[in-house]
């Protein structure tokens, strides 16, 4: 018994196991130079500078609306609108200041988007702007002040309370719908929703359609006023986007690499980077018996 105790003491002084001594050394191979991933080309500082140059908040400076908007807003006021204009470019300033009107006189409006996501951040938005007191939201996932008077959800929530009116014979308690992203019209998955609320909303309650990218607005606007027997005015703000899209590419060493140069060449090695990226990252290793 003593010669075994003795043993077990040797055998613990001895040092770490196999399995252990492999593990460490495992470890060492990662960290080695000669395993370590190559970087690849680096980021050109004067290239990022340019990219980011102009980002962040504005000078503050006297606003003066476009004349689509005017036409727009002095439009709403007898026949529904579609607004086709890039983004950026102001179209819901549209709906606030007839929201601002609306609410002023006493009556109701009913804002929705095809995103939750957008409509959390479209009530946070109108709260700050019109106080709490008088915005709710309706999604799936949220019930807050419905009774307010202005009320931002998701289009399925519209057209379900479009649904609920019609079979109860009750009118749906607003006088002026925004549909914003109208172009979800053409989904396949969900453009129905869109059809059945503009298809189904009362006359009396007038609509504002707003969209970036919404196709053959004319042909809209006459279907539209076909199946509403409403007046429809296209107001289209033709051009480029007054908010300049800058598109960059993001290693795995957060470096920022600009898509095209400034001569507008597009820079060929992103697509080795990602390939590189994707593959797993081009790890060297070795594996030893």
């Amino acid at each position: 018994m003593a010669r075994s105790r003795s043993n077990d003491r040797s055998r613990r002084r001895s040092g770490p196991r196999r399995d252990e001594r492999s593990d460490k050394r495992r470890l060492a191979r990662k960290s080695s130079p000669e395993a370590a991933e190559p970087r690849g080309p680096r980021s050109d500082p004067a290239a990022v500078r340019r990219l980011l140059d102009g980002i962040g908040v504005p000078e503050p400076s006297p606003f003066a609306p476009d004349d689509f908007q005017v036409e727009a807003l002095a439009a709403i006021e007898t026949e529904d609108v579609l607004v086709t204009a890039p983004t950026g470019s102001g179209k819901t300033w549209i709906a606030r200041e007839e929201i601002r009107r609306l609410l002023a006189a006493g009556k109701r409006a009913w804002y929705t988007t095809p995103l939750k996501a957008l409509t959390n951040s479209k009530y946070l938005e109108f709260s700050d702007e019109f106080g709490a007191e008088n915005v709710g939201i309706l999604t799936g996932d949220r019930k807050e002040n419905s009774g307010a008077p202005l009320i931002v959800g998701t289009t399925e929530i519209f057209r379900n309370q479009l649904f609920d009116a019609l079979r109860e014979g009750a009118e749906v308690r607003t006088d002026f719908v925004i549909l914003d992203e109208a172009h979800y019209l053409s989904d396949e998955e969900r453009g129905h929703v869109w059809e059945e609320s503009i298809i189904l909303t009362p006359p009396r309650i007038r609509m504002l359609l707003l969209s970036a990218t919404v196709g053959r607005a004319e042909e809209f606007a006459r279907w539209m006023a076909e199946v509403r027997g409403t007046r429809v005015r296209v107001i289209n703000r033709a051009g480029t986007r007054p908010v300049e899209l800058r598109a960059a590419y993001l290693s795995k060493y957060l470096e920022l690499f600009p898509l095209f140069d400034a001569a507008g060449k597009y820079d060929s090695r992103l697509d080795q980077m990602a390939a590189k990226r994707s593959s797993g990252g081009g790890n060297y290793r070795r594996r030893r018996n």
